[in-house]
């Protein structure tokens, strides 16, 4: 097994597309996990920390550009991001043991591709965008579209994610991130769900997006949840109409971590719970 350090992109894509069973390093987190346990055997590890820009959180268009090198860490440490999108940096901050947070990245999260991912319905629910290299080039797809299947992504031979865009915050808006584990922490969820609102000047909600992850085979975009809140100021009945469609988009399984029943009807407790949280922070409260 050859492990290389690419300085640029273009290195780094030439390197995945010369060899079919090579594998991005970024965190590793899961990578060095699955290679000691014999579960993968890659020809090529191509490490990518080394590639300028990847490891750096940058304002772009009002918005915020994060490297897929940017550990989960250095997310939740990032004032302005954090400020901007608190629902994303939760996620994000979900993600393993503290020692695990210097190392895991949001992108390897999302290339992973598991269905309990944390840190994917809040890029979702936001409208987040990723941009790939590959040996055609760059392309620009949605969170939403990468994730294939439980394991399975939509990059192409020789495409790696370089980073992952947050579009500019409007005025009076905010997100939340909640998720149900049977422990106090370092658990994978058994629902997740994400919110993210836009206000009017009087309070009432533009624009939404609502998010579920771990009851379905991959990420879900609830939009019969989010048309539930848009129009109103987030009262019962909307809240009530949110959860009953998330409830009703989710298609779990059921394992031991728990029935196809409650993770639907959990799924409608987070997503009530989420929308509120979310609401009020566009409102001016942080907490």
């Amino acid at each position: 097994m050859r492990f290389e350090t690419p300085q640029t992109i273009e290195a780094a894509v030439a390197l995945l597309a010369a060899e079919q069973g090579a594998r991005v390093l970024a965190g590793g987190t899961d990578l060095l996990v699955r290679l000691r346990a014999g579960q993968i055997a890659p020809s090529t590890i191509v490490d990518i920390k080394r590639i300028t820009g990847i490891a750096e959180i940058t304002a772009e268009d009002g918005g915020w550009r994060i490297g897929a090198g940017v550990s989960c860490a250095a997310m939740g440490e990032h004032a302005g991001l954090r400020a901007d999108y608190p629902g994303v940096v939760e996620g994000a901050e979900l993600i393993g043991s503290t020692q695990v947070q210097g190392r895991c990245t949001m992108v390897g999260n999302l290339c992973n591709a598991g269905p309990a991912g944390d840190s994917v319905p809040a890029m979702v629910a936001a409208g987040a965008t990723v941009r790939i290299a590959g040996p055609a080039g760059t392309r620009d797809m949605a969170v939403l579209d990468i994730p294939q299947g439980p394991g399975k992504n939509a990059l192409a031979a020789g495409e790696f994610v370089t980073s992952v865009f947050l579009p500019a915050r409007a005025p009076r808006s905010a997100d939340a991130y909640l998720r149900f584990i049977p422990r106090t922490e370092m658990d994978i969820a058994v629902v997740g769900c994400a919110v993210n609102v836009i206000l009017e000047e009087d309070g009432t909600v533009a624009c939404a997006g609502v998010s579920l992850g771990a009851v379905a085979p991959k990420v879900l975009l609830v939009a019969e949840a989010a048309e539930a809140l848009i129009g109103t100021k987030c009262d019962d009945a909307a809240l009530a109409a949110c959860a009953a469609a998330a409830t009703a988009a989710a298609t779990p399984i059921d394992d031991k971590r728990g029935t196809v029943a409650f993770r639907k009807d959990v799924a409608g407790v987070l997503a009530r719970r989420a929308a509120r949280l979310a609401y009020t922070r566009a409102l001016g409260d942080p907490s």
